[in-house]
């Protein structure tokens, strides 16, 4: 059965998959419950990749030949926990810094005695960056001409609306 019409599909059949729905479909239904309560605990260590309503999550693993009272369980586990394990990594920081301040400054030099006319603007950024272990502060500073400032003024319009798109 296909998926309906603007669901993405999450889970593609691939070899690996096949394999992984064999196993699970071998698991004891009695004991299943449990071990996916226990899985959704641990999840929020590794990754959330997608975030489905648990009646899609469903549809797409019995799309994908899961047993019925298998993919029935899945979806009762994400319905119950789904949520929560979202909001953790929500809180969680994924990177091993973050910015905490941001500083500029315009340095301009407008002549030297041997070039009357010479105007050599560059921007500076002051980055304030801390790590996840430990509270001291780190200063990055980056130098930019205009070309390179410019640059990296697209990078971040387009990082921004990237982000835009998902909120």
């Amino acid at each position: 059965m296909a998926a309906p019409a603007g669901t993405q599909l999450i889970l593609p059949e691939t070899p690996s998959m096949k394999k992984a729905v064999s196993l699970v479909n071998e698991v004891d239904t009695g004991r299943f419950p449990r071990l996916l309560t226990r899985i959704l605990q641990k999840l929020h260590l590794k990754a959330v990749y997608h975030n489905v309503k648990p009646t899609v999550l469903q549809q797409q693993l019995e799309n994908i030949h899961l047993s019925q009272d298998k993919a029935e369980a899945f979806a009762s586990a994400w319905a119950s926990m789904g949520q929560d394990t979202v909001e953790k990594f929500r809180q969680r920081i994924l990177a091993p810094q973050k910015l905490e301040t941001i500083g500029w400054q315009l340095n301009l030099q407008m002549a030297q005695s041997n070039q009357a006319k010479l105007k050599s603007p560059q921007a500076v950024l002051e980055l304030g960056v801390s790590n996840e272990d430990s509270k001291n502060l780190e200063k990055v500073c980056v130098e930019f001409n205009h070309k390179e400032l410019f640059e990296f003024y697209n990078k971040l319009e387009t990082m921004q609306a990237q982000l835009d798109s998902l909120m």
